[in-house]
This record gives structure tokens, C-alpha cells and sequence, in this order.
């Protein structure tokens, strides 16, 4: 089974919000360390993931029409 981009634009966008939400509690907890950039990297990368995927799909579309 082959999955769309936007399915999987969808996912990397739910990836980075689920990132950020634990980048927010582990600076909350015990400040900005080690962990805490990682997981902000995470998801930044995935939000850049998720927003290419989406745009991909739009295009893909539009090929598809002409």
C-alpha cells in the first residue's frame, strides 16, 4: 500500500507537534540542556518535512490535471 504525501505531510506535522510539546515540558522542568535542543532539532526537521510533503502533494496534483 502506497501512502500520499499529504498522509505522510500529516504525520510529520503531528511528529513536530508532539516534539515541541516535549521540548516545552523539559525546558519547563529542568531548563534548556542537551535534550532539550535535540528535541526542538526533531521538530523543526519534521515540521520542514511535513510542510515539503503537503507542498508536494499540491504539485503532484496539479501535474496531474494538465
Amino acid at each position: 500500500m502506497k501512502q500520499s504525501p499529504m498522509f505522510s505531510g500529516i504525520v510529520y506535522i503531528l511528529l513536530g507537534i508532539l516534539f515541541t510539546y516535549f521540548a516545552i515540558q523539559n525546558v519547563n522542568d529542568s531548563g534548556w540542556g542537551f535534550f532539550s535542543y535535540l528535541l526542538v532539532l526533531l521538530a523543526t526537521f519534521d515540521f520542514g518535512s511535513g510542510i515539503r510533503m503537503i507542498l508536494f502533494h499540491f504539485k503532484l496534483k496539479q501535474m496531474q490535471k494538465k
